[in-house]
């Protein structure tokens, strides 16, 4: 028997350390190699840490909330295999592709008997209620738990089931506190430092689209866009490539470090998305070389892949300026917060029937408003409004999406 001390490895993409977001074991666990020991979150998403040996758990290295640098002990095994701490380097033991697992990934190992297959966040909220995911019969692909398996088992629960130490939530009373771990943490510290450092400058529009919206309609039925659904998002991304071809300044990136602005020749449309995790933005790349077809598959695909937590770290980086839109939630105006290092982010609220003057008689049109915000700095207001009135020309005339030789 030995002791095994399992460091934190690097998780990719320069990443320095990684927050503890829940141990999926507890000391005098004895786990098999393979079976997932923690979920650490980085700056883009949660990612499940295996067991790199068989053996026990000794001790923890910190606790859900804690920051661990990549190298730092991060558990402590007892090992029968005759690993010690000193046998082999934690890279070696563990490289970050071996370790850092999708949470939509491979089958779950619970328990020393047991296979159950979940996502981290049910295995996290049942731990927090007290349930056992082996008595739930999951109705998902091969026995796979859906959240909605966990809430009907949590429905007909007889009694109150207490919480594993250590969970996020916790009730006194009349009040709630939860502490703020993982992707959100990440996410809150982002939205700060973007609105403190950043002098945001907002300009809403608002655009006819009655003219967009019978296209989309027509389309919808055609053979290419059998697969995927057609949505305004695909016509609103391949208008900003073409307005963008006459206004670089706003698909940029500022380096504060080298005080320079880093302008883009391709649009890669950070796609935000609204996850349980909170906001995350995939990235379609190099948008203004995709038809409208790819367009809609490549949006519906990394909107998707961000959602169920299958987006890659890469996924969800790299973004030159990003695409809001609350659907059919999406208001008369909002104010969207830049997405940092980028200088301009664009806001799309709900389409709705208004009556307006068009073509000097009150008619009723469909109209949806783009609000959007620029970082002041490098993006003035004259130049702003250009741009968004490009992008709102050729929304509504859309025949113009699909024609050279207009950028001039």
């Amino acid at each position: 028997m030995s002791h095994y001390a399992f460091r934190l490895p690097d998780l990719g993409e320069g990443t320095v350390s990684a927050e503890i977001v829940s141990w999926l074991v507890k000391p005098g666990d004895h786990v098999r190699e393979g079976q997932p020991i923690a979920e650490m979150s980085t700056e883009k998403a949660v990612v499940e840490l295996p067991s790199p040996v068989n053996g026990q758990v000794l001790s923890l290295g910190g606790v859900p909330g804690d920051a661990i640098a990549v190298g730092a002990e991060l558990i402590t095994f007892e090992s029968g295999d005759g690993t010690g701490a000193g046998a082999r380097p934690a890279s070696a033991a563990a490289p970050a592709a071996a370790v850092a697992r999708s949470k939509a990934g491979a089958p779950v190992p619970h328990g020393d008997t047991a296979q159950v297959r979940a996502s981290p966040a049910t295995r996290r909220r049942a731990r927090e209620a007290g349930i056992d995911l082996n008595t739930i019969r999951g109705s998902g692909p091969r026995g796979r738990i859906q959240p909605d398996d966990l809430r009907q088992a949590l429905a007909v629960r007889a009694d109150g089931g207490t919480a594993t130490p250590g969970a996020a939530r916790t009730t006194a009373g009349e009040v709630e506190e939860i502490k703020v771990l993982g992707v959100r943490r990440f996410i809150a510290q982002r939205m700060s430092a973007s609105k403190r450092s950043i002098p945001h400058f907002g300009y809403v529009e608002e655009v006819d689209v009655t003219e967009l919206e019978s296209l989309r309609l027509h389309l919808s039925g055609v053979p290419a866009f059998a697969h995927t659904k057609l949505t305004p998002l695909p016509f609103i991304v391949k208008a900003i490539a073409r307005a963008l071809e006459r206004f670089p300044q706003c698909n940029a990136h500022y380096d504060e470090a080298r005080e320079t602005i880093v302008r883009y020749r391709s649009l890669h449309a950070g796609i935000a998305t609204q996850t349980k995790d909170g906001l995350k933005v995939p990235v379609v790349r190099n948008a203004q070389t995709l038809t409208l077809p790819q367009l809609a598959k490549e949006i519906a695909q990394v909107s998707e892949a961000a959602r169920t937590n299958r987006a890659r770290r890469e996924d969800l980086s790299g973004s030159t300026i990003t695409i809001t839109s609350l659907g059919r939630l999406g208001g008369i105006a909002s104010t969207p917060v830049i997405n940092a290092p980028e200088v301009a982010i664009i806001g799309v609220n709900r389409i709705a029937e208004r009556a307006v003057v068009h073509q000097g008689t009150i008619t009723v049109r469909l109209m949806m408003n783009l609000s959007s915000s620029f970082d002041h700095r490098f993006v003035d207001g004259f130049e702003a409004a250009a741009f968004i009135q490009a992008v709102k020309e050729l929304l509504e005339h859309p025949a113009t999406l699909f024609m050279d030789g207009l950028s001039g």
